[in-house]
Order: structure tokens, then C-alpha cells, then sequence
């Protein structure tokens, strides 16, 4: 899953906030940050604060260079120390939230998801963050509803409405996911969008208009794995074995450490009489970690 953080760090603060040396820190930071030198803007954003300690920006700064270099301890500290001195930094709970998850205490994140959002109910994005992170833990319904609070502050984003419709199919509500899919579809036609669709209509049998979906998706971005791949098991639904070979195929030459992608294409290689290039097939799935791969080696590679 794909977390989202808040980022934006102002290249400009007012000197009556800062003195002249502490604003220079502070930029200075603010523009490694951007060039993603993130021990260096750290560096920068300490001497700021030696300057200034008693202003939160600096701490929230520092807390995401520090959070992007997975100092999820350090990041919390400093986003913590953001809200004693400015309770009304709403943007402190939000990336304290994202810290407690990259810390995998997800009910510690939501805890501070629902602190952000009650700070700033218009904060689109918290309620998709909490959605995404209940999504993880598996409480799609409660996903669900956070994502609609967030089309509700902001209907135009279309990220959301597939996001929606992912949990929907978790839920194995396929059609209510296909209406969010297309919704997103008609505001931005991005190819998250096609693929979801594309696998919801699969496990409703709609083969060939899930193949065009899968294919649109391609055509918008094709350098995403996944996509090959899925397109490929539905080719294998409507027995077009040597089309699914070729699409797992693809996936590989996308992205050479896709095990499952190996896997399918040696059990449907051996469909196809052609056992060498299966048994070697599997071997690699084998050396990338599948359990699966190595059973059917076992079974068909003697």
C-alpha cells in the first residue's frame, strides 16, 4: 500500500517569525529536504532550532527528514515537540500518525488520524490515510466510511474513489466497486482505475471487457507488473494459454523479481508441452522465495 505524508516544507517563513540565522537554517533545510539530502536538512533543521527553539515548524521539518529515513522514533519526538508548542498544528498529528505506522502500530495511527481530522475536519487526506490504515488491518467496512468522508470534503479526487472500491472488493462487493472504479474513471482516467476495474469484473466472469480494462491500463502506464499479469490469468479463464505465457512474459521483463509471474508462466508452460522452460521457470520463482514454485518443481522436475 502506498502511504501519503504531509511534505511541504515553505522555502519562505517571515523573518518575524525567525531571525535572520535561523530562517537561513531553515531554508537551507527546506531545500535539501526538496534535493532529498535528508541527514543534511536534519543538520540544518537542528541548528535552526538552536537558533529558535521555540518554533514548531522547524520540529515538524525536522521530524519528516526524519521520517524519510525511517527514523519513525526521532520523527515522532519531533512532531510531538511541534504540538507542545503549537497545539493547532494540525499537520503534526497527521505526520505523527504516518511515524506510528511505519512503526506498525496501526491502532496507534489511527488514534492519531482521528486527532488530525479532529483538528481539521476538511483534511481530506487524514480520512484517507485512517481509511487505508483500517483497510491494512482489514476492517474494510470502517474503511469504507472513511473513504466516503473524504469524497464527501473533497469529491474530485479520483485516488479515493478507488480506493473505495478496492475495500468494497475485499468486501467481494464487486459492482458497488466497479461504480467506484468508473467514477474515478470519469474524473481522471488513471490506470489504477482501469486495472481495479478490470480485476472486479474478473471475479464477476466478465472476462473480456475485464481483458479491456487490463489493456487500457497498459496503454496508460506500462511499465506496472501487475498489470501483464492479471491480464494474463484472465487470458488463462478463457483458455488463451499461449496468450497468458506471453503476458506473464511481460510481467517478467517488467519486473525480473515478480515470483509469482514465474510460477504461473511454468504451470501454464507445461500446459504447453514445453517442460525446460517451465522447470526453469520454476527454479527461479524457487530461488525468489515461492513455496509453490518449489512443489511443482519437485513434482515436474525430476
Amino acid at each position: 500500500m502506498k502511504k501519503l505524508i504531509h511534505l511541504t516544507i515553505a522555502l519562505s517563513i517571515s523573518l518575524s517569525i525567525f531571525s535572520q540565522s535561523a530562517n537561513t537554517f531553515f531554508n537551507r533545510g527546506a531545500a535539501k529536504h526538496d534535493a532529498q539530502d535528508f541527514k543534511g536538512a536534519i543538520e540544518d533543521f537542528t541548528e535552526a532550532i538552536k537558533k529558535k527553539p521555540t518554533d514548531a515548524k522547524a520540529y515538524l521539518a525536522r521530524g519528516i527528514s526524519k521520517y524519510h529515513l525511517q527514523d519513525f522514533k526521532g520523527a515522532i519526538l519531533d512532531q510531538e515537540r511541534a504540538l507542545e508548542l503549537n497545539p493547532k498544528f494540525c499537520d503534526a498529528y497527521f505526520n505523527k500518525a504516518d511515524a506510528k505506522y511505519g512503526l506498525q502500530d496501526y491502532a496507534g495511527a489511527i488514534e492519531e488520524y482521528t486527532k488530525a481530522i479532529a483538528c481539521n475536519p476538511n483534511d481530506a487526506m487524514a480520512f484517507v490515510s485512517r481509511g487505508l490504515t483500517k483497510q491494512y488491518i482489514k476492517d474494510y467496512a470502517g474503511a469504507i466510511l472513511d473513504f466516503s468522508k473524504a469524497i464527501d470534503v473533497n469529491p474530485k479526487l479520483a485516488d479515493i474513489y478507488v480506493n473505495r472500491g478496492v475495500a468494497k472488493s475485499y468486501m467481494g462487493d464487486y459492482k458497488d466497486a466497479i461504480e467506484d472504479y468508473t467514477k474515478a474513471i470519469k474524473i481522471n482516467q488513471i490506470s489504477e482505475a482501469y486495472y481495479q476495474r478490470g480485476v472486479a469484473k474478473d471475479a464477476l466472469l466478465e472476462y473480456k471487457t475485464a481483458i479491456s480494462d487490463f489493456n487500457k491500463a497498459i496503454d496508460i502506464n506500462p511499465k506496472v507488473a501487475k498489470y501483464y499479469h492479471n491480464r494474463g490469468l484472465t487470458k488463462v479463464n478463457i483458455k488463451d494459454i499461449e496468450g497468458a505465457v506471453i503476458d506473464f512474459s511481460k510481467a517478467i521483463d517488467t519486473n525480473p523479481r515478480f515470483s509469482e509471474a514465474f510460477y504461473c508462466r511454468g504451470v501454464y508452460s507445461i500446459e504447453l508441452g514445453l517442460i525446460v522452460d517451465a522447470c526453469s521457470d520454476f527454479t527461479r520463482a524457487t530461488e525468489l522465495g515461492n513455496a509453490k514454485a518449489k512443489k511443482a518443481k519437485l513434482q515436474y522436475c525430476k
